[in-house]
């Protein structure tokens, strides 16, 4: 099936970058408009207060039945504007002109608004007049609207093409960042298909700003990382499991071939049927043994943890298999602070499985004479228990490979066992969150499994 990369526009990056550049020149929008509306209503109000200051210095040249100042007041200033943009009228209770560059008629008292229609004026010129009367007459001062009007365009001019450029600067940038996204996620995207199609080892590839899709596209490395590695232990267990599981199978075949004859000459098979049963129980420990892994591997065991003190695990242990140590030859001993108490998050019963194992392995596979020793220490913020032996130990170079299933030294294929101790034990700890590590006892072996301790355990 081909893969189609989705095109910019249908993207929920570039989707995101409209929308916040949607949001973005909306609220450029909404802050101009009320920026327009707050000039206007400055304009509008420092126009009245021109308007009537001018009235007010015209109107005072009037003196009592002497109005030939108060004509000649607003003929001069009517003569001071001949583009009209001011206009002043003077007229007799009749309605007569008196003086001024406009006859006002009809106008009321105060402010008003009006269209002129005067020679050299565009036609429906509006302007802001206020009319009121001096010594019995109508006195009339209009001041044309049209550079308001012509200040007013200027500024919805330039909101208008200051949105235009934010919202192309905005659409442009969101389209380059949403693009530059996109190809981040098509490489997630591929990485997940070339795994789909078996490529294990194909990984997504990070930029190095430690920003949230790095930090993503690193926890997913990191699964396909433990997905690879799982994969490759199957394989390997399938192969260790075919290989170590053939020899015993052949053998109760052999054994079942050899009990069918005797039973047809006559002759004694309870022998080969001891023999048989023998080796049953051993392919049946096998498969048990690789369950278990399994379902620790699962986590399933975790509702069973509890604080508790490991010191009285490795204590009990020490207890158990004493005597045994002895009867084979060994010793086994604990060195454990008296009164002190070390305490993890955790199951008993796997971590007795645990040391169990790691105790029968050295018993197994030391010498009489061996001296076995079972510790608990504390370091920092850190619970080690540790499992000592001055026996043959394990080269350094085999001691990460005992930890996979089924596999066995050369040295131990010839005693009795599965391959699957350790196996065990790398399960368990990694159940506990703890780590194990084998070092050089020199001589002989030491496993060190380090824990997270409990400062302070649940009651």
């Amino acid at each position: 099936m081909k893969e189609t990369r989705p095109s910019l526009l249908r993207s929920t990056p570039f989707r995101l970058a409209l929308t916040f550049a949607f949001l973005f020149v909306l609220a450029f929008i909404l802050s101009g408009g009320i920026v327009y509306w707050l000039m206007s209503a400055e304009l509008a109000r420092r126009l009245d207060q021109s308007i009537k200051e001018t009235y007010s210095v015209v109107a005072l040249t009037y003196a009592e039945n002497d109005k030939e100042d108060l004509v000649a007041s607003v003929n001069n200033n009517a003569d001071l504007s001949p583009d009209k943009d001011q206009l002043f009228s003077l007229t007799d209770p009749r309605g007569n002109h008196l003086a001024g560059n406009f006859t006002a008629s009809g106008l009321p008292e105060g402010f008003s608004m009006f269209a002129a229609r005067l020679p050299g004026v565009p036609p429906d010129t509006m302007y802001r007049a206020y009319t009121g009367e001096v010594g019995g007459n109508s006195l009339t001062v209009a001041f044309s609207l049209a550079e308001t009007d012509e200040l007013e365009t200027i500024v919805l001019m330039s909101f208008g093409w200051g949105t235009l450029f934010i919202a192309g600067i905005a659409i442009a940038g969101g389209a380059l960042l949403a693009s530059r996204v996109q190809r981040r996620l098509d490489g997630i995207a591929a990485t997940m298909v070339e795994v789909s199609h078996g490529r294990l080892d194909a990984r997504i590839p990070l930029i190095g700003n430690s920003d949230d899709i790095d930090a993503v596209s690193t926890q997913v490395n990191a699964a396909l990382d433990r997905l690879s590695a799982l994969v490759d232990g199957m394989r390997e267990v399938s192969a260790n499991i075919a290989h170590d599981l053939k020899t015993p199978l052949n053998r109760l075949q052999m054994i079942l071939e050899q009990a069918t004859d005797k039973t047809a000459a006559g002759e004694d098979v309870s022998g080969d049927l001891a023999d048989a049963r023998a080796e049953s129980r051993q392919i049946n420990e096998t498969f048990d043994a690789l369950l278990r892994i399994a379902q620790i591997e699962a986590g399933a065991r975790k509702a069973r943890f509890v604080d508790l003190d490991v010191g009285s695990v490795v204590d009990t242990i020490g207890e158990v298999y004493a005597d045994v140590a002895e009867d084979d030859g060994k010793s086994l001993s604990t060195a454990l602070v008296p009164g002190t108490k070390w305490y993890i998050h955790g199951d008993r019963d796997l971590l007795m499985q645990m040391l169990a194992n790691l105790v029968e392995n050295a018993l197994r596979h030391c010498p009489p004479g061996t001296a076995i020793e079972l510790s608990v220490t504390g370091k920092g913020d850190r619970v080690l228990v540790q499992v000592r032996d001055n026996g043959p130990g394990i080269p350094a170079g085999e001691r990460e490979k005992v930890f996979q299933r089924l596999y066995r030294l050369d040295s131990s294929r010839t005693t009795p066992g599965s391959g699957l101790g350790l196996s065990l034990v790398k399960a368990v700890a990694d159940l506990h969150g703890a780590t194990v590590t084998l070092q050089d006892n020199n001589p002989g072996l030491a496993v060190i499994i380090d824990f997270p301790a409990v400062s302070s355990p649940a009651a």
